[in-house]
C-alpha cells in the first residue's frame, strides 16, 4: 500500500504483554495484511518552542491540540526521504498532514524557513510551523513497529511499537538508534486506527481477554521524564550545596 498523506481518524492505544501481543498477531492473520513498511524501525523527531508549549498544551487534554514531527523510517540519510508532518486532535478525532522531502531538504527549510515545495499541505504545515516562535527539534523517539491494514478496508490500521526508546540530545534523523525507554521489556503499545468502527472481531478479542484502552504519548511521556530528570538533579544539587563539611575544631560550621 503506497504512503498515505492525509489521515482523518480515530486513534485508540492499548498496552499489551508480550503474550496478548503474539495472541492478537494469530488472530489477525485472517483479517488483517502487513503494510508497505513492515516491520520497521520508526524515528520522529518532534519539534517543539524552547519551552515546550505544544507538549504542555498536549498534556492538558484541550479539546484542540497539535504537534510538529519529521519522521523518517529507519536511519535516514541526507537523501532519504522523511515525512514533516503536523498532526492535530480535534474532540478525539486526528488530522494528520504530511509531506515527503530529503532530509537533507528539511534541515534547509529549519535553518531558512523557505519552504522545498509550493503544495497545499505544505502551505498548512508551513502555516503552523511559523506560528511557533523559536519552533526547533525538541526529543527523538524512536521504536520499532509492525504496522497492518484490513484486507477489505485499508482505512483500518493496527501498528504495534516496541523498544520505544527517547532522547533529548543529538537530534538528527541520521544519528544511529539510542535513548532511554519508555515501556518495559515486556509491554507492546497497540493503536488501532479507524474511520468508522472497531470490526467485531478485534472487539470480541479485546473482550475476552480483558484488554482496555489506555492514555499513552511517547512525547508526552517523554516530556513527563524530562521533567522528573530535572526536578530530580535540582534536588541533587540542593543537597550538595547543603551538606555540611568537616571542620577543624574551634571552626565555625557553615553551609558550603
Amino acid at each position: 500500500m503506497a504512503d498515505q498523506m492525509i489521515f482523518k481518524r480515530y486513534e485508540i492505544k492499548y498496552m499489551l504483554t508480550k503474550e496478548q501481543k503474539n495472541m492478537l498477531l494469530d488472530a489477525m492473520k485472517e483479517h488483517m495484511i502487513a503494510d508497505v513498511h513492515g516491520r520497521s524501525t520508526i524515528l520522529s523527531l518532534y519539534l517543539d518552542t524552547p519551552d515546550h508549549l505544544l507538549i504542555r498544551r498536549s498534556i492538558d487534554k484541550p479539546a484542540y491540540k497539535e504537534k510538529l514531527r519529521i519522521r523518517s523510517y529507519g536511519v535516514a540519510g541526507k537523501d532519504t526521504e522523511v515525512f514533516l508532518e503536523l498532526k492535530k486532535k480535534y474532540d478525539s478525532v486526528v488530522y494528520k498532514r504530511r509531506e515527503g522531502m530529503k532530509e537533507r531538504q528539511f534541515e534547509e527549510y529549519m535553518r531558512t524557513g523557505a519552504a522545498c515545495k509550493d503544495t497545499q499541505i505544505m502551505r498548512e504545515i508551513d502555516y503552523s510551523m511559523k506560528r511557533y516562535a523559536g519552533l526547533a527539534p525538541a526529543v527523538m523517539i524512536s521504536c520499532e513497529r509492525e504496522a497492518f491494514y484490513d484486507k477489505n478496508d485499508h482505512e483500518f490500521r493496527m501498528t504495534f511499537d516496541e523498544n520505544i526508546l527517547w532522547r533529548d540530545d543529538d537530534l538528527s534523523l541520521c544519528s544511529p538508534v539510542h535513548g532511554a525507554p519508555l515501556l518495559k521489556p515486556s509491554q507492546a503499545l497497540l493503536e488501532v486506527k479507524i474511520a468508522g468502527s472497531i470490526p467485531l472481531w478485534l472487539v470480541h478479542f479485546f473482550s475476552r481477554n480483558n484488554i482496555r484502552p489506555t492514555s499513552f504519548s511517547k512525547y508526552g511521556s517523554a516530556y513527563t521524564t524530562m521533567l522528573h530528570n530535572s526536578s530530580h538533579d535540582k534536588d541533587n544539587t540542593i543537597n550538595k550545596t547543603n551538606t555540611i563539611h568537616n571542620i577543624p575544631d574551634g571552626g565555625i560550621c557553615k553551609y558550603a
